[in-house]
């Protein structure tokens, strides 16, 4: 008779297992990245090049110093590559290299590494490394350039926000990236091929950016058939800025989005929603960023309140 105690391993979770781990998703993220790399290359040369090399070898080394001064092994899951990078495309071509190295970390440091490290963060650390650069160096983090020949430039957002009278970039300049703005942030299409790579490789669930970018498209159709704009206007709000980048690639950030079907709704539809309440009617033109923060904060409650049914029980409990 068999040993009862080889009957049942009790062992905590997780206890389903899949085929991937985090160093295959991370580099999956990575190759999703290279589309909107090469054209910000293209489009932006050696001042994005010498930025990305900044935030990369910024986060890089950081987590190095973190992981041996609380005495943990390795870097296998390249997810410091993924936060410089992701870092680099949210900030300025022209920016100094000082300061992108500053802020990649002042990401990994404070915002993963102080919180447990990865799978702990509440934050998206890319994303508080922009805000925390964007609150110090506020002048060099709003300068833009154009691309190729680097003239400084206001971006599209901006020139809408400030009604300056300037021309406004048309929706196919905004799709293919030949605008003003972040590094990583202008190719609209770049973006979608990398987006739908990891929708393809199952990494990020379509209900995220889906709903995100439904929301700021809804919302800015009512406000231009209220303001009497043209068709043109929530194409130009949903291929102008942050919002590809974000709702690909920083909403869907596996530890701090919600893992319920529901609550990856409500966390797209409160995304998008604070996107267009922050361009329209706060000081900033843009409001990717804070948006996905100010989500991050509710993720717990989206879902505590969106859980199913508990299997025996009648009724949903929180």
């Amino acid at each position: 008779m068999n040993n009862p105690e080889q009957l049942l391993t009790v062992a905590p979770a997780p206890h389903l297992h899949g085929p991937d781990t985090v160093p295959t998703a991370m580099r999956d993220v990575l190759i999703a990245l290279a589309p909107a790399l090469a054209a910000s290359l293209y489009f932006f040369g050696l001042q994005a090049l010498l930025v990305i090399l900044s935030c990369v070898g910024g986060a890089w080394i950081s987590e190095l110093v973190c992981l041996r001064v609380m005495k943990k092994e390795g870097t296998g899951e390249w997810s410091a590559l993924v936060t410089g990078l992701l870092l680099a495309f949210c900030l300025p071509p022209a920016l100094p290299a000082w300061m992108a190295a500053l802020g990649a970390v002042f990401a990994v440091v404070i915002a993963k590494h102080l919180f447990g490290g990865l799978g702990h963060n509440i934050f998206n650390p890319a994303l508080i490394g922009r805000a925390f650069l964007l609150a110090s160096f506020p002048v060099a983090m709003t300068s833009w350039s154009t691309p190729l020949d680097g003239v400084s430039t206001a971006s599209p957002l901006g020139i809408m926000k400030e009604a300056t009278g300037a021309p406004l970039p048309s929706i196919g300049e905004l799709f293919l990236g030949s605008v003003g703005g972040s590094i990583g942030e202008t190719s609209a299409l770049a973006l979608l091929l990398g987006g739908g790579y990891l929708l393809y490789r199952r990494h990020i669930d379509w209900r995220i950016p889906g709903t995100m970018l439904a929301s700021v498209f809804c919302l800015t159709s009512l406000v231009a058939a209220w303001r009497g704009f043209g068709p043109w206007y929530p194409f130009f709000h949903l291929f102008s800025g942050g919002l590809m980048l974000g709702a690909f690639f920083m909403a869907t950030d596996w530890v701090t989005s919600p893992v319920t079907k529901l609550g990856r709704v409500l966390f797209g539809i409160g995304c998008g929603a604070m996107v267009v309440l922050i361009r329209l009617k706060g000081g900033y033109p843009e409001g990717v960023a804070y948006s996905i923060l100010l989500m991050n904060v509710v993720t717990p409650l989206l879902d505590r309140y969106s859980r199913g049914r508990v299997f025996g029980r009648g009724k949903a409990h929180a």
